[in-house]
């Protein structure tokens, strides 16, 4: 599968970031199929940001919990990330990639930078 993000390159404080990962090649909404949300701030390692699996449901990073929610559009064929109250710490690429028993792919990343 190839995997799509998308989304506003640049937020300030406090505002929403939301990214959009379009699949093809593929459906979402295949059995055992689960798609994460991950980033990397800038310096650091990968962080797990949230999962949505191919039934729905939705599993979230603890340390980002109160502050993100996945959601996803199967006419679409794709998923979106928000993530709330965001600071500068949120800075980072953004990947969205597919799993299923092992990596199925990744998306090339974006760029997201929390400024005013």
């Amino acid at each position: 599968v190839q995997l799509q993000e998308s989304g506003p390159g640049l937020v300030k404080p406090s505002q929403t970031l939301s990214l959009t990962c379009t699949v093809s090649g593929g459906s979402i909404t295949t059995n055992y199929y689960i798609w994460r949300w991950i980033r990397q701030p800038p310096g650091k390692g990968l962080e797990w940001v949230g999962t949505i699996a191919y039934s729905g449901s939705t599993y979230y990073s603890p340390s980002l919990k109160s502050r993100t929610s996945i959601s996803r559009d199967t006419s679409k064929n794709h998923f979106t990330l928000q993530l709330s109250s965001v600071t500068p710490e949120d800075t980072a690429v953004y990947y969205c990639a597919a799993y299923i028993g092992g990596w199925a792919g990744w998306g090339k990343g974006a760029l997201v930078t929390v400024s005013s």
